[in-house]
């Protein structure tokens, strides 16, 4: 896809790799609606900026429309970002931090995919990009929610792509594996740090797969860092 002068919307981008993300489109010439919960200190002209709590769909249709009252409806391009997650023991984890990685990380895929697919329908293009993890792929002990979380994403993400392909629409699922964001700060015992992978090179990636030629399909792409202990 040629990105000058499209309409992307990225979810996530008060921080991290959305916030990175955001930046690398902009300097493409992509026009970028962020939605996020807290408004990154950044500023450009072509960095549209609306509240939106994912896992609330009455907040996600509000910027929706607030999105598309300032924009337009031809949002060609859609990142879902935003996600966390809550480590513990399955048998500790509260009910209450169980629900609200599912209602974030999967059931707000849902609420913002299914507002912008029709337009997408209609211009005959459109690429769907959903953030999953390396939890996506395999177990993890004392994660089993989040990793529940990326698994869905995974299926939800192929199931979409077999429905919307035939219509131009292309869904792709990236695996990021430890990336230097804050992902880690409310996990005991696990910091960011350099032997991780850097969250523009993740964001970089999603560019990647964003520019593929209009019959050329990236269903899956698992990142990884190479040294995640740093060298021996």
């Amino acid at each position: 896809m040629e990105l000058k002068n499209k309409i992307a919307v990225v979810t996530g981008v008060s921080k991290g790799i959305g916030l990175e993300l955001v930046k690398l489109l902009l300097e493409k010439g992509v026009i970028v609606a962020g939605w996020g919960r807290s408004e990154p200190e950044f500023s450009h002209q072509n960095f549209h900026f609306f509240r939106c709590d994912v896992s609330q769909e009455d907040q996600v249709e509000r910027s929706y429309l607030d999105t598309v009252a300032r924009l337009g409806f031809d949002i060609r391009i859609l990142v879902n970002n935003a996600g966390f997650g809550i480590a513990g023991s399955f048998e500790t984890m509260s009910s209450e931090d169980w629900k609200s990685m599912f209602d974030t990380n999967v059931h707000g895929i849902f609420y913002v995919s299914k507002r912008l697919v029709p337009a997408m329908k209609t211009a005959d293009e459109g690429h769907i990009i959903n953030i999953a993890s390396i939890a996506g792929l395999n177990g993890v002990a004392n994660f089993a929610g989040y990793v529940g979380t990326k698994h869905a994403v995974r299926g939800i993400s192929h199931s979409m792509y077999m429905e919307l392909r035939d219509f131009g629409i292309k869904v792709s699922t990236i695996y990021p594996g430890s990336t230097q964001t804050h992902f880690f700060d409310s996990i005991e015992g696990t910091q960011a740090n350099e032997n991780m992978m850097r969250p523009q090179d993740v964001a970089q990636t999603i560019v990647q797969t964003l520019e593929t030629h209009p019959n050329y399909f990236v269903a899956d792409v698992e990142c990884r860092p190479l040294r995640p202990r740093g060298k021996k």
